[in-house]
């Protein structure tokens, strides 16, 4: 009886002022805030089109996720987020964002023999409403790049359905995509292979603000690349890229 009045009183408040008033009476005002500031950022990041902007201007955030697994929607969780902005071909080393999350479960051993990340280093971690809040306000409106992006997305998309039902709404560009655009016949794209073939030094793999650095540092190259064959604007490079 309880639950049927807490879901009442939450439909009531919905009815009454949208969304983040019935949210706050039932998650707590923080989260509220959170969860409406994401929804925010995701409502302002649709108005705009950044196609039209010159790729030695454009401003990205390279990023790149550590987690307990590879199934989204099957229990694993965000473990780590990093990323670095760009603002055309300058890296702006001093403007990046790193956290742990609390995946609320238990890490696997063979993820923290990959990324060091150990159960008590997550369980004192924010959790991933926090994060993801911190994320979208450093992110802001600028593209996202990452290397893979595939795996990122999903978690991404799944973090944001799961605490504030929104998608990503942010254009994700793929250094993968454009490692196979510019170099058509290689064996293969990991990031390991591209990295060395490329003379960027290996730091740290698998931690998510050292593979956000280096990824960042393999598009400087790609984007010098890009520049030299004059695709001068983000939708000329998606127009090439869509051919491939």
């Amino acid at each position: 009886m309880k639950e049927q009045k807490g879901v009442g009183r939450m439909w009531h408040l919905y009815k009454m002022g949208g969304i983040t008033p019935a949210i706050a009476s039932m998650m707590g005002a923080q989260n509220a805030q959170q969860m409406a500031f994401i929804r925010s950022m995701s409502k302002e990041q649709r108005k705009e089109s950044i196609l039209d902007q010159p790729l030695s201007e454009l401003e990205v955030v390279v990023f790149d996720l550590e987690t307990t697994g590879f199934y989204p929607y099957n229990g694993d969780e965000i473990l780590s987020v990093g990323a670095v902005t760009l603002k055309g071909e300058e890296l702006l080393e001093n403007r990046s964002f790193y956290s742990l999350v609390n995946p609320k479960r238990k890490v696997p051993k063979h993820i923290t023999e990959l990324t060091g990340i150990t159960n008590e280093m997550a369980e004192d971690a924010p959790d991933l409403m926090q994060v993801l809040h911190d994320f979208m306000e450093f992110t802001g409106k600028r593209m996202l790049i990452a290397h893979a992006s595939s795996h990122d997305k999903q978690f991404l998309n799944a973090a944001l359905w799961r605490t504030s039902k929104i998608n990503l709404t942010h254009r994700v560009l793929d250094t993968m995509m454009v490692a196979k655009w510019l170099e058509p016949k290689r064996d293969g794209y990991g990031l390991d292979q591209l990295l060395e073939d490329s003379g960027i030094p290996i730091t740290q793999r698998h931690h998510a603000l050292e593979d956000s650095f280096m990824t960042a540092k393999l598009w400087l190259l790609y984007l010098k690349r890009i520049l030299n064959r004059n695709i001068v604007t983000l939708g000329d490079l998606y127009a090439y890229l869509s051919k491939h």
